[in-house]
Order: C-alpha cells, then sequence, then structure tokens
C-alpha cells in the first residue's frame, strides 16, 4: 500500500511549510495525511477504480492535493515536496523527532550551525554550540541531548500499530497459497507488544498430492512466493525450512516451514517471550522432560507438541493467553489454576468486551470528521454509546474550543440523540472534554460549565518536564476537581519520542481510588499509556479505567484493539474497565439522566 508512504511525504510537507512560517496550509497537508493513513483500501487502487475524483473523495484531499497524489503514484515523486528538500536538504522526520525540536527550530539549527542529521545535532550538543543560538538556551540543549539518548534506547523497534496491518497483509497473502495448510504469526507481534523487534511467521504445508511433487518442493513454492512479496528489499536467507528478508519500511521477517506434529511446540516457543519458556523449560526439566521447539520429549519420545494447549497441558500448566507470557507471575497462577487453587490467571478482557469510545475528536476541534460521521462508525462497530471529547480552549493549535463553544456543542448532541431515541436506535452520544490540566493543576474550563458536560477528562498537554514532586501534585489537584472523571494519557509517554513524566504513580493512584476518578488505557499507538505495568499496578489498587482510543479520525476508532491488548498484557478484567459496560449501567455510573 502506497498510503503510508504519500501521507510520510505529506506530513514532511507540512513541516516544511510551517518553517516557511504559511498560514493554514501545514494544517491542510496534516489532514490529508491523516486521512490517508487511516484508509484501509489501497490509495492506489481507489485511484485505478475512479481516478482524481475519487482520490478528492479521500478526507482531508482537494484538488491540488490529489493531483500530488496521481504525481506520485505515476512517477513516485512529488516536485513540490522535492523542491523544499533541494531548498533545506535535512533529514526533517529524524530531527524533529526529538521532543521539543519543531520545524522552525530545525531550520534555526542548519541556517546557524549547519546541523542536516540526527548525528550532527547530537554532535553540536554535546559540544554546547546549540546554548547561544537565540531562543535556545541551556534548558533546550539539555532537553535535545536527553531526546537523542531516549532514541537511540529505541532504536531497531517499531510500534505495534505501524507493523501489524502490514503483518496481517501479508499473513493473508500466504493464506491464500493452496501450498499453505495453517499459518500463525508469532513473536511480540502475537504478544500484542507495543514496539516490535522483527516478525515471525510459522506455516503448515499441505502434502502434496501423489506425482505432484515433494514436500521440498511444495516449501520451496511457498518460499520463493515469501521471498518475492512486494516492498522486500533484502533476502538474508532461502531455504526449504526457514526464510529471511528485509522489508521496506526497515524491520524483518523470517518464515519457517513445519512440521504438523511439532507446530504447537514451535509456535508455543517462537511466541516467547524467552523470559516466558525459560520459566517453562524449567518446569519440564523438573518433571524430567525436554521442552524444544520440536515438541515435549520424555528420553527419545514425543508426549506432546502437536498444539499448544498440548503442550501446556503435558506440563501440568493452564494455557495463558499469549499477551500475558512476560514471566511476570503468569507460569505460577496458570499452574494453580490447573490444580483448582485460588489465585490462577485472572479471565482477562476479550476483544469484543467494549461497548463504546469514551475519547474521540471531531470537527468541533482537531478532528477530521463530523460529529455524525464518528457516530455512523461507531455503530458499525457495534457500539451502543460514542463520547465526544475535544480539546478545550488552553491548545489553540488544536482549536480548542470555550465553554460558549461548548453549549453550542451540546445542542448539536442533544439533537441527534432526539434522532436516535425517536428511530428507537438505543445509541447514545455523551458529551464530554478532554480538558487541559495547567501547570498548577487547575483546569482550563469553568467549573459552571463542566457540570453540564456528561463526564469530563482532564489531560497534561504542556510543560512535560516538570520535577517530580509538582508534576504528582499537578495531576492529583486535579483528580481533587469534584467534575473530573477521566485522567487522559497519564503518564504522557510518546513510544520512540518521549519518556513519561516524573510522577509518584502510586500517590496518583491513592487519589483516584479516594476521588473515584478512572485512569485512561489510550488507545492510539503512539501512545499505549497505561503501559502493561502500571495497568496491572492500577488493577492491584482498585482503581478503574477506560479504554479509549483518542480518535481524531473515524477510522481511528479501530484502534481500540492495541488498547485492549495492552490491557491484556496488564492482566485487567473485564469488570475492571468501565466501557465494557452497557449503555444503561455507564449512564448510571456516571449518574447521567436515561
Amino acid at each position: 500500500m502506497k498510503n503510508k508512504e504519500i501521507a510520510k511525504i505529506f506530513y514532511e510537507i507540512a513541516d516544511y511549510l510551517e518553517m516557511e512560517e504559511v498560514a493554514f496550509k501545514p494544517y491542510a497537508y496534516q489532514k490529508a495525511a491523516i486521512g490517508l493513513e487511516t484508509l484501509e483500501e489501497d490509495v492506489k487502487e481507489i485511484y485505478k477504480k475512479g481516478g482524481l475524483e475519487a482520490l478528492k473523495k479521500i478526507p482531508g484531499v482537494g484538488e491540488s492535493i490529489a493531483l500530488k497524489i496521481e504525481e506520485y503514484l505515476k512517477t513516485g515523486k512529488i516536485k513540490y515536496y522535492e523542491k523544499f528538500k533541494k531548498k533545506i536538504p535535512i533529514n526533517l522526520s529524524e530531527i524533529i523527532s526529538i521532543e521539543g525540536m519543531g520545524p522552525r527550530k530545525a531550520k534555526i539549527l542548519y541556517e546557524k550551525l549547519g546541523i542536516k542529521t540526527l548525528k550532527d545535532l547530537d554532535k553540536k550538543a554535546k559540544a554546547g554550540k546549540i546554548v547561544p543560538l537565540f531562543g535556545f538556551g541551556e534548558k533546550t540543549e539539555k532537553n535535545i541531548l536527553e531526546g537523542i539518548e531516549f532514541l537511540k534506547r529505541s532504536k531497531g523497534r517499531f510500534l505495534l500499530g505501524e507493523i501489524l496491518p502490514k503483518v496481517r497483509e501479508i499473513e493473508e497473502r500466504l493464506k491464500s497459497l493452496k501450498e499453505v495448510e495453517k499459518i500463525d504469526v508469532a513473536g511480540s507481534v502475537r504478544r500484542m507488544k507495543e514496539t516490535i523487534g522483527d516478525v515471525d511467521f510459522l506455516v503448515i504445508s499441505k502434502n502434496p498430492r501423489r506425482g505432484r511433487g515433494s514436500p521440498e518442493e511444495v516449501a520451496k513454492k511457498i518460499m520463493d512466493f515469501f521471498v518475492n512479496l512486494p516492498d522486500v528489499i533484502k533476502v538474508w536467507g532461502k531455504g526449504t525450512t526457514k526464510s529471511s528478508v528485509r522489508m521496506k519500511e526497515g524491520f524483518d521477517m523470517d518464515l519457517r516451514v513445519l512440521p504438523r506434529k511439532s507446530y504447537g511446540s514451535a509456535l508455543q516457543y517462537f511466541t516467547g517471550s524467552k523470559e516466558h519458556n525459560i520459566a517453562l523449560r524449567k518446569i519440564a526439566i523438573d518433571k524430567g522432560l525436554k521442552l524444544s521447539e520440536y515438541g515435549l520429549f520424555k528420553g527419545k519420545g514425543m508426549i506432546a507438541g502437536k498444539t499448544e494447549k498440548e503442550i501446556y497441558k503435558a506440563l501440568g500448566v493452564e494455557w495463558i493467553p499469549p499477551e500475558m507470557r512476560e514471566n511476570q507471575g503468569e507460569i505460577w497462577a496458570a499452574l494453580r489454576q490447573a490444580q483448582g487453587k485460588p489465585n490462577g490467571l485472572p479471565k482477562i478482557i476479550d476483544y469484543k468486551d467494549i461497548k463504546g469510545d469514551l475519547h474521540c475528536h471531531s470537527k468541533w476541534e482537531a478532528g477530521a470528521n463530523t460529529i455524525e460521521e464518528m457516530v455512523e462508525m461507531a455503530q458499525k462497530i457495534g457500539y451502543q454509546y460514542l463520547g465526544i471529547a475535544g480539546h478545550t480552549k488552553f491548545l489553540r493549535i488544536e482549536h480548542g474550543l470555550n465553554e460558549k463553544q461548548l453549549a453550542s456543542q451540546r445542542k448539536e448532541i442533544d439533537k441527534l440523540n432526539l434522532g436516535f431515541r425517536v428511530k428507537g436506535l438505543g445509541f447514545r452520544i455523551l458529551q464530554g472534554a478532554e480538558t487541559n490540566i495547567l501547570n498548577d493543576g487547575s483546569i482550563d474550563i469553568k467549573d459552571e460549565a463542566l457540570r453540564k458536560l456528561d463526564y469530563v477528562i482532564a489531560g497534561i498537554h504542556s510543560s512535560f518536564k516538570m520535577e517530580k514532586e509538582k508534576m504528582t501534585e499537578r495531576i492529583i489537584r486535579a483528580i481533587k476537581n469534584p467534575y473530573i472523571k477521566i485522567i487522559s494519557h497519564p503518564t504522557g509517554r510518546i513510544l520512540k519520542r518521549r519518556d513519561e513524566y516524573q510522577i509518584d504513580f502510586d500517590k496518583i493512584l491513592r487519589a483516584a481510588k479516594e476521588f473515584g476518578v478512572i485512569l485512561e488505557i489510550n488507545s492510539f499507538p503512539e501512545r499505549l499509556d497505561l503501559n502493561d505495568q502500571n495497568i496491572r499496578r492500577t488493577k492491584e489498587a482498585g482503581v478503574k479505567m477506560v479504554i479509549n482510543t483518542d480518535s481524531h479520525h473515524k477510522d481511528h476508532l479501530r484502534f481500540i484493539e492495541f488498547g485492549i491488548a495492552q490491557a491484556r498484557r496488564g492482566w485487567a478484567e473485564k469488570k475492571d474497565i468501565i466501557n465494557t459496560q452497557s449503555l444503561n449501567k455507564l449512564l448510571t455510573f456516571f449518574g447521567i439522566m436515561k
């Protein structure tokens, strides 16, 4: 799919335009980029079917941008973008990946110090060359060096949300081969880790029909197909049982063709984690057995291996969902469960348990779609409710709403809800707001306006580097506000870009428990905040959570899967998550009139 390639170019054009201080245009390219990257259909196919007019129907795409998409599809380049790169020849996406480094600062550093790459930036910052520049200073230089170190730590990892669509596309291609009987994705993708190093595919090949070649020839056809997939840029190795390739996006993939009798043990082994596997092997050794990717053996005889459940059962352990396999106590719990003892594995939340999303943006502020369009998508998913929670006035760049605008938005929501009641649809739009926690912990919207909302979310969107004690007190003061029901993206991390705030999470949990405030599991692929460890801590503290997408486009609603995966990795159960409740129960929970 070309969608992400073109979206990346449009994001960079927006950054170049911002460098030039061009008004309005950057936002137009950002909207087009969001429209493209959230499309499920390949933009190339859209163009093939309907030409330029079909491109203009993509959200955020007008005549000028449609022509640029057409140009890229025909030539592989966009002249408008190439001119910017020639004028300011810097690795823009690399440099602005450092927190606090926007396009304008990147331009200044290029003009004043000749900085083109992250390596240049690191060198100049370490030499103290950034401090004297107007608008930078010692604190900025320190933040830049910290940001570079953070990026180094996450190098070679890819966001689950970026990789998973591509992995599933490849899985479907392989599944369509007549030679493939069964296929699974293993590794950290199957465990739904927030970042991925590489991808493992496991396959059982079909037995060849009489006179139709050998098993090796069948496996060879699968491997030939795999190494010649679109976007493969390098073949690291090719054999009859294993092949390895590198994709254009930069990640590696392995494909293994396995015998049916060992498939379950291989799936268990290659799913991992390494620590989980070591702990399982120890149980096998204690029982006088040997466990490997080839099977579970007693002496030379295989006693299990065909399925994963067979392996776990033979070891006296309850089967463990892949998301939990991190050797964080899950094996002990699975042993107890298999023995019928208490404190076994929790019945973690299912991917079908969510009844609605309470953190969605709309055209009223930073979103790409109308409330009605967001609702249509929510209804297609099968939700019973949708919460519109737009940014508020402190975030001017996101067109945050003030008190008067919130009141006007309420009228539109009430009108839509009336229509649902008349039609007997049993669907409800809830009006919330994602308010801003200011530096002193106060909220940027007056309490009188907050009181009229169905619920209020509060989040931090500025001054991320406050001292631990001050940041903790800032959040706790917001928690104490009687109208705040949810704290959004509670630790503030942006994967591969920004670490968590410095906070005393235990103190925040105690305050949330005391005041009945809910912590969000934000499903947006760049956030996935809370992380799995903090989800477990929140659950153990008896604090409720909500899984939201923070959608800025109707297609972002599908990101809920990533938040659910994160909740499963944190051992959360259905009862821990408020939006697993039906509409009526949720209305009662929030004290909203039915």
